[in-house]
């Protein structure tokens, strides 16, 4: 049986797809997968030996005598092999061997745990699987409907080219949990000198798992998410994505904002997780925010910390609606490989974690060929792994909505650049009595205020990926706006805005010399204000910053964004306490921002057109 549900972070988000194949002359013959058990030993320091659940994928007319390339592929988080039986049918129809296998802790029965994709066990068990792949005896996989041992002897081998024995012509696919574990094995691949990876697409996953659930926005790098303060957990997410997820389903999400049931949980048998991972979460719950060792023990299971080891041609895929891993941690993956000379292109999609609905023609992975990215991941394998087809796109593309609502044609609909960033910097400034302007000279003096009033709340974006639809909402006292004046013409941001403010808070200055739990807490958003008054907030996206000095100006990368704001619509800064769907700071913490000639305030806008 499955351990809880696949709701959450399902890996079918490679199969999802509005797309249908059009009638063809003839019909493919549906692949029968082979299913297998096969045994991957000395896992981690402990040596474990787990045993993987898989199904082999083999093209009619493919055999020995006739072999073709391979791709492995693995579930999203809380996923199994199953959720990957569109792309292995998919791909397999277009030639290739599929290996599609459940992650592992993610079967019952099995005792190893979920790592969190680290190199140790799940890159090392898909090296392994590599191997199988090449052809290796010493892998064992049994066939489970006869108890025959399986030796794979239909993908094309490499050994006497690159002189690595049991060397497959292979690359990797998945999403999510999915995704990271393509960066795992391919870092250890490298750093053993065997290299048995030849491509990988990975597919909306993170650069730091550190940021991913505690987000620190404050003064980082345009290309970076990897921060030295401590930042603001992602109370829903991290409960969902933990133990609220897996062990007992969508029934405990009350105790999202329930601290004591949370903490009540994390101290059980922590749901077949490395106990860390408990710890962490025991942490959030009653001190607010994860210690240094969880912070790092995170970030160690994340291609930000091992990415000079990741030297495989990389098809890497984030979503816009997703406020898990957000699109600032594609752009750290993406600079890190391509500076370092690894072939890399970079694709903002539609959907994500927190809307896994592709539009119609986007991605159907079931019928790649007919699909915007389907082509993409097949011309990158074509290329990588068969050596056919010219060498990929590189660069940066990403999906517009308003082009897509004007053309009806997805593909009209990605724009590509030679690289990101993209477009120009434009700058509105902070002006008294809460105006946006573009003039400096126009800025006046004036101030505004707002106070922090709970742990968790009162303003309200999204409920993970559970709840998109409802109205954003900021209590008054809670939170500040500096609204633009309506827009002469569309600006159409592409990237991470900027800003800068000043503030005064003499009560976070006496206490946040006493760590993290004595900072200032705050959450920054940019808001679409129609003539009507009516907000958006794309893909419900904000920014949490714990802001380590409050008597210097605080700089606040916002969310990633691809938005039109069209003519006379406003562009609204707004800095909050708190949200839902985040653990702030436990006592309240009173604010002043502060407006006028000379004082630093601003929010630099990446515009493209």
């Amino acid at each position: 049986m499955r351990r809880g549900t696949t709701a959450l972070l399902t890996a079918a988000l490679l199969g999802t797809g509005a797309v249908t194949a059009p009638a063809a002359a003839t019909v493919p013959v549906e692949i029968v997968p082979r299913d297998l058990t096969v045994t991957v030993t000395g896992l981690g320091p402990a040596g474990r030996t787990c045993q993987v659940d898989a199904d082999l994928y083999v093209p009619a007319g493919v055999d020995a005598g006739s072999p073709a390339p391979a791709v492995l592929t693995t579930n999203g988080f809380g996923g199994t092999k199953a959720d990957q039986a569109d792309v292995a049918r998919g791909l397999g129809e277009q030639g290739y061997v599929v290996l599609a296998y459940t992650g592992l802790g993610f079967v019952d029965g099995d005792l190893c745990p979920i790592t969190l994709d680290d190199r140790e066990h799940d890159g090392a068990a898909a090296g392994q699987l590599l191997r199988l792949l090449g052809g290796d005896p010493s892998v064992r996989a049994v066939d489970d409907a006869t108890g025959a041992t399986v030796v794979v002897d239909q993908v094309v081998r490499q050994d006497d080219v690159t002189g690595t024995p049991f060397d497959p012509a292979a690359g990797m696919i998945g999403g999510s949990y999915g995704g990271q574990v393509q960066f795992a094995t391919a870092a250890v691949e490298h750093a053993a000198g065997t290299d048995r990876l030849d491509a990988v697409v990975p597919l909306i996953t993170w650069n730091d798992l550190a940021y991913s659930l505690a987000p620190e926005n404050g003064a980082v790098s345009p290309t970076s998410v990897t921060s030295t303060g401590t930042g603001v957990p992602k109370y829903q997410w991290m409960a969902l994505f933990t133990v609220l997820g897996v062990a007992n389903g969508l029934q405990d999400l009350p105790a999202v904002t329930d601290p004591a049931q949370l903490a009540g949980l994390a101290t059980g048998d922590c749901a077949n997780f490395d106990a860390r991972v408990c710890t962490a979460l025991l942490e959030v719950a009653t001190t607010g925010y994860p210690s240094a060792a969880s912070t790092a023990f995170l970030r160690e299971r994340s291609v930000a910390s091992y990415v000079s080891d990741v030297r495989v041609p990389t098809l890497l895929a984030q979503g816009q609606a997703d406020t898990l891993f957000d699109l600032q941690e594609s752009v750290a993956t993406y600079t890190a490989l391509r500076d370092q000379g690894t072939p890399t292109a970079l694709v903002w999609q539609s959907w994500g974690h927190s809307d896994l609905t592709p539009q119609p023609g986007e991605l159907d992975m079931r019928h790649p060929a007919e699909s915007v990215q389907g082509r993409q991941v097949l011309a990158w394998f074509d290329h990588f792994l068969r050596g056919e087809g010219p060498a990929p796109q590189l660069g940066f593309s990403y999906y517009r909505d308003w082009v897509h609502e004007q053309t009806g044609d997805v593909a009209a609909a990605y724009a590509h650049a030679d690289a990101y960033p993209v477009g120009a910097t434009e700058t509105l400034h902070l002006s008294g009595s809460g105006d946006l302007v573009a003039d400096p000279a126009a800025v006046v003096a004036g101030s505004a205020s707002w106070s922090s009033v709970a742990p968790v709340g009162p303003n309200y974006t999204e409920t993970s990926f559970l709840d998109q639809t409802g109205p954003v909402t900021d209590p008054p006292g809670t939170a500040v706006r500096f609204t633009s004046p309506p827009l002469t013409a569309p600006v159409d941001v592409v990237g991470s805005p900027r800003l800068t403010v000043t503030l005064e808070t003499p009560t976070v200055a006496g206490t946040q010399l006493l760590g993290p739990g004595g900072q200032l807490v705050l959450v920054a958003k940019l808001y679409d204000v129609g003539p009507d008054g009516v907000v958006e907030l794309p893909h419900r996206l904000v920014s949490p910053v714990r802001v380590a000095d409050v008597t210097a100006p605080v700089t606040v990368q916002l969310p990633g964004v691809v938005h039109r704001f069209e003519a006379g619509h406003s562009l609204a800064v707004v800095l909050a306490g708190g949200d839902l769907a985040y653990r702030g700071s436990t006592l309240p913490q009173p604010v002043v921002l502060r407006t006028g000639p000379g004082v630093a305030g601003e929010l630099q806008l990446p515009v493209t057109g």
